[in-house]
């Protein structure tokens, strides 16, 4: 199973600017956008026209349209437009799909900068919640719209994020939380409904896309090991644990939240502390869904957008570019996370470890990070464009990067 960090290679003499990014030798960045918002989630027409769903409202919407007219890697136009601030967003068949935390609309694309015309209102009645509200959508090829609905908790206690709190069993948050949810992408007024569950047993997962008509997708894991079961953790323990997890999603899926979280050094599900778990018991543990890829505990997995260009070197082809958000609850220890990884795929499965791609001057994990407020970038957004170029959002700057190889 992928699982460990491997070094990125070392940043030898550049040929071209990255943009205060440290990456891979031979690659190159622009900063394509400033000033953007609070970027979350990216989508690139086949016109290059980038579309992004914003965390905070532009001046005449929550999503933005930006375009590059004279080739320099800048956009220079620029408008917001629309209802966004859910995260989710996705291009299929000509058509622009956004969430917000309660509804999913669409808007036809053409020529212009931003969609002409009113969006379709595809599903409303999402719950609304005070934590993991932020949507995450991909579009399949069957046309049908998978939207993260994530769970408003930590481990489904009794008392949320309590000390010795015991769990609820079952937990009732899986009627309507906690999973994948299938909706049409063609209907207008669909209403947000248990029987629309396609996958369950997921705190929340909002990096999630296609890749050879596989859903795949990362999730975060739970928190607060040490600090709600100090007898039963030490603070090394639960910065560590559990492993943020990536899977490939099929209908019926369950992958075992609240009940199970994913310890890499014992490479399996073990029952949390909150139903009679003590770090090592399985229990029920055994009939739920592995992962096919684990990260460092609680890197905050944001987007996933495989590459599938030509443009970039063999070693960056046909695998998964992930970012991550980055930790706040790994004190003592230092927070970590605040990158982008690469993951090579083969076959349909992950081929190797992963490897960091972004990271150090523009997205540091480094000691100095003791809060996610300390942090100067944080990755939140991933898409590709018809050229081959990797964007990369980040909220924390309100920037988004375009990544290109050899200096084009």
């Amino acid at each position: 199973m992928a699982g460990g960090v491997l070094a990125a290679p070392a940043a030898l003499a550049q040929s071209c600017d990255t943009a205060g990014l440290d990456l891979p030798d031979g690659f190159c960045a622009t900063e394509f956008a400033t000033d953007a918002h609070q970027p979350r989630h990216l989508a690139v027409a086949d016109n290059g026209t980038v579309y992004v769903n914003l965390a905070s409202e532009g001046d005449d919407g929550g999503l933005m349209a930006l375009r590059d007219s004279n080739d320099d890697g800048k956009a220079d136009e620029r408008a917001t437009f629309g209802k966004g601030g859910g995260t989710g967003l996705a291009i299929h068949d000509g058509w622009l799909y956004a969430a917000t935390v309660t509804d999913i609309y669409r808007y036809r694309l053409g020529d212009s900068l931003t969609p002409e015309g009113e969006p379709e209102h595809l599903v409303t009645g999402m719950p609304e919640q005070d934590s993991h509200a932020a949507r995450g959508l991909a579009v399949g090829d069957d046309d049908m719209i998978y939207v993260n609905n994530g769970a408003p908790s930590n481990a489904c206690q009794e008392e949320d994020r309590s000390p010795g709190s015991k769990g609820q069993d079952p937990c009732p948050l899986l009627e309507n939380h906690g999973g994948i949810w299938q909706f049409s992408a063609t209907e207008t007024g669909q209403e947000f409904s248990p029987d629309a569950r396609f996958a369950t047993g997921l705190r929340n997962m909002f990096a999630l896309a296609f890749h050879d008509g596989q859903l795949y997708g990362v999730q975060h894991g739970r928190d607060q090991l040490h600090s709600n079961w100090p007898d039963e953790f030490t603070q090394k323990q639960s910065a560590h644990l559990p492993a943020e997890e990536m899977f490939a999603v099929s209908e019926g899926d369950d992958f075992g939240w609240p009940y199970c979280y994913y310890d890499p050094d014992q490479d399996k599900k073990v029952l949390g502390p909150e139903y009679g778990g003590d770090g090592e018991k399985v229990g029920r543990c055994d009939q739920f869904k592995d992962p096919i890829a684990t990260f460092p505990a609680h890197w905050a997995p944001m987007d996933i957008a495989f590459y599938s260009g030509d443009a970039f070197p063999k070693d960056y082809r046909g695998g998964a570019f992930i970012a991550f958000h980055g930790s706040w609850n790994r004190a003592p220890s230092p927070q970590a996370g605040y990158r982008v990884v690469y993951l090579p795929f083969e076959n349909g499965k992950p081929a190797d470890d992963h490897r960091t791609f972004a990271e150090a001057k523009g997205f540091t994990g480094s000691d100095t990070i003791r809060s996610p407020g300390s942090a100067e970038h944080r990755p939140a957004g991933l898409a590709t464009s018809a050229d081959g170029a990797l964007y990369i959002s980040d909220d924390q700057g309100s920037t988004i990067f375009r990544v290109t190889h050899g200096g084009d």
